[in-house]
C-alpha cells in the first residue's frame, strides 16, 4: 500500500491523499489550492494520476479547498462514486456551482483583458459542476459502508463545519485489514452549534490537520467582549462600518448566531446585519434544515429564531444591484459577505469602498492563508490592490481566532490523547510549515508518536504487513481490527 500526498501538504488548503493498494485507488478530497497567482497556476495543473483509475472518492468536508476540484476531477474521466455525509451533499450541491460560476465569470474578464489573445478558458464549467454532483453519495455518520471489495469506510463527526467529517477506513489486503484514519479539519470543542469532535480509539496510520497546531485559541468569553469592543466601538463611537469576510458556509452561520445571542442577551445594541452573499444565504438555509447535527445550545436559538424573539434587523441580498446599495451605507451596518480569505466575491467591493476609512473595521474570524488578500490584511499591509486599484488601509483590521472553526493546539492534542494507543505511523498535514512543525513535535514530545511531516508529492509506502503479525493470527480474527490494535507496535 502507498499513500500520496498531493495536497494540504506543509500549507493548509489543497487537500487531495490518494491511497493505493492492490488493485485499488482511491482519494481522500480533492480540494482547491488557495492564495494568488501561483495557487490558480497549481489548480490547472493536471492530476498526477489518471482520474479514470479512481475507483472512488471520500470526502470529509464541503469547503472548497477539500472539495473544489472535484468538478476537474470527473470531467478527467472519474466515473466512480463521490462519498460523503448527507449535509455535505446538499452543501455541495450550493457550492460546486457556485465555484463553477466564478471559474466562467474569471475567464470572462480574463478573455476581455487580454482581447482574446491566451485567454485561459475556465477550470470547469456549470455543466461539469452538475455532472459531477451526479456521482454524489451521502452516507450517514457512524455507519460503516463499503465502497467496493475489500474496503470498508466509516464517517464520523468532525465538528468543524455541517456535514464535516473524521475519515475511518480499513483496506484488507491477502486478508488482513489496515486502518488508516483522515482527520479532516477538527472543530473547536465546546462550541456553540455544532457538536464536538467524535473520539477515534485506534488506527494504524493516521492523518491528522494542524492548521492552528502552534497557537491557543483566546477563551470564549474573551473573545465574546472582543466581538462586542469591535461592534459597539465602530458602529455606535466611530460612526463606521463593520466588514466581515466570512467563509459561505460555516463561519456566516457561526457569526449570525454570536450576533443573534448576544443581542437576545442584551450584551449588544441592535445592529443592522446584511449577509450579502447568494452561497451564504443558501448554506444558511441548509443549515436550519439540519438541526439533527446541532448541539443543544444552538438547537434552543434557533428555536428563539422561530418564535422572533429580539431579533437584530438581518437581511439577505439577493440580487447584484442589492449588493451595490450597501457601499452606499457610510454607517452602523454589519456587512458579511464572503470569500473568507478575500480572493474573490462580492467582499472585494466592500473592502475596497470601506477600507479606506479610519471610521470602519474589518473583522476575520478565520484562517487566511499565505498569498490572500485576507492575509495580507491580518499581518499589517498599509495598501492594498483590488480590482486592480491601490487601496490604502485605515481602517481597523481584527483577527478574531477565538472565532475560528479549527480546533487550536490544545483541541488537537486533547483529540490525539484519545488513541488507546498511538497509530503506528502520523503523518501531519493542513498547516503552514511552522505549524504543522511544532504539533509533530509536540506529538512526539508528549505522546511519544512516530510523527513526520510530509512534503508536497510524497510518496510513502506501507510496509507489508504479513511480515510483522504474528505467527497464529488469522485473516477472520483480524477483519473488524485494525493492526495496531492486534500487533505490539515497532520502534526505529
Amino acid at each position: 500500500m502507498k499513500l500520496n500526498f498531493l495536497g494540504a501538504a506543509r500549507e493548509v488548503t489543497g487537500s487531495c491523499f490518494l491511497v493505493e493498494g492492490l488493485n485499488l485507488r482511491f482519494l481522500v478530497d480533492c480540494g482547491m489550492v488557495q492564495g494568488g497567482r501561483a495557487a490558480a497556476a497549481r489548480n490547472r495543473e493536471s492530476f498526477p494520476f489518471d482520474p479514470a483509475s479512481i475507483d472512488f472518492v471520500l470526502l470529509t468536508h464541503a469547503h472548497i479547498d477539500h472539495s473544489g476540484l472535484l468538478p476537474k476531477l470527473t470531467r478527467a474521466g472519474f466515473k466512480g462514486a463521490i462519498y460523503t455525509t448527507p449535509a455535505t451533499v446538499d452543501l455541495l450541491g450550493v457550492m460546486l456551482p457556485d465555484s463553477a460560476h466564478i471559474q466562467e465569470s474569471d475567464a470572462k474578464r480574463s478573455a476581455k483583458r487580454s482581447r482574446g489573445e491566451d485567454a485561459l478558458p475556465p477550470l470547469y464549467t456549470l455543466q461539469d459542476a452538475r455532472e459531477c454532483l451526479q456521482q454524489v453519495r451521502g452516507i450517514e455518520y457512524d455507519r460503516e459502508f463499503a465502497p467496493r471489495v475489500g474496503v470498508r469506510a466509516r464517517f464520523r463527526d468532525a465538528g468543524h463545519i455541517l456535514g464535516s467529517a473524521i475519515i475511518e477506513v480499513w483496506v484488507t489486503e491477502h486478508g488482513y485489514p489496515t486502518k488508516l484514519v483522515f482527520s479532516g479539519d477538527l472543530g473547536q470543542p465546546g462550541r456553540p452549534i455544532l457538536r464536538d469532535p467524535t473520539p477515534i480509539e485506534d488506527a494504524d496510520i493516521l492523518v491528522i490537520e494542524s492548521t492552528y497546531g502552534n497557537r491557543q485559541h483566546k477563551d470564549f468569553s474573551a473573545t465574546e467582549e472582543e466581538m462586542i469592543g469591535i461592534v459597539e466601538k465602530t458602529l455606535f463611537e466611530r460612526g463606521g462600518n463593520v466588514i466581515v469576510p466570512a467563509f459561505a458556509v460555516g463561519r456566516t452561520q457561526e457569526v449570525l448566531y454570536h450576533l443573534h445571542r448576544l443581542t437576545s442577551e442584551g450584551r449588544l445594541r441592535q445592529p443592522r446585519v446584511f449577509v450579502d452573499s447568494p452561497m451564504a444565504t443558501e448554506a444558511t438555509r441548509i443549515t436550519r434544515e439540519h438541526l439533527e447535527l446541532f448541539d443543544e445550545q444552538a438547537k434552543r436559538l434557533a428555536g428563539w429564531h422561530a418564535r422572533g424573539e429580539n431579533l437584530p434587523y438581518l437581511h439577505f441580498t439577493e440580487s447584484a444591484d442589492e449588493s451595490m446599495a450597501l457601499n452606499q451605507i457610510r454607517s452602523g451596518a454589519i456587512i458579511i459577505s464572503a470569500s473568507g480569505m478575500c480572493d474573490a466575491g462580492r467582499i472585494r467591493h466592500h473592502l475596497r469602498h470601506n477600507l479606506p476609512r479610519k471610521e470602519c473595521s474589518v473583522l476575520f474570524s478565520g484562517f487566511q492563508a499565505q498569498g490572500t488578500l485576507g492575509r495580507q490584511l491580518v499581518d499589517g499591509a498599509a495598501r492594498v490592490r483590488i480590482f486592480g486599484d491601490d487601496i490604502p488601509v485605515r481602517a481597523a483590521i481584527h483577527s478574531v481566532d477565538g472565532l475560528s472553526a479549527h480546533a487550536d493546539q490544545p483541541a488537537l492534542m486533547a483529540w490525539a490523547r484519545g488513541f488507546k494507543q498511538a497509530p503506528e505511523q502520523t503523518f501531519v498535514v493542513h498547516g503552514e510549515p511552522s505549524a504543522a512543525q511544532a504539533f509533530a513535535e509536540l506529538l512526539q514530545q508528549q505522546l511519544d508518536w512516530q510523527v513526520s511531516v510530509p512534503e508536497h508529492g510524497q510518496v510513502v509506502p506501507w510496509p507489508d504487513f504479513l511480515a510483522h503479525l504474528p505467527e497464529n493470527a488469522s485473516p477472520d480474527s483480524a477483519e473488524h481490527t485494525s493492526r495496531s490494535a492486534r500487533v505490539t507496535r515497532r520502534r526505529p
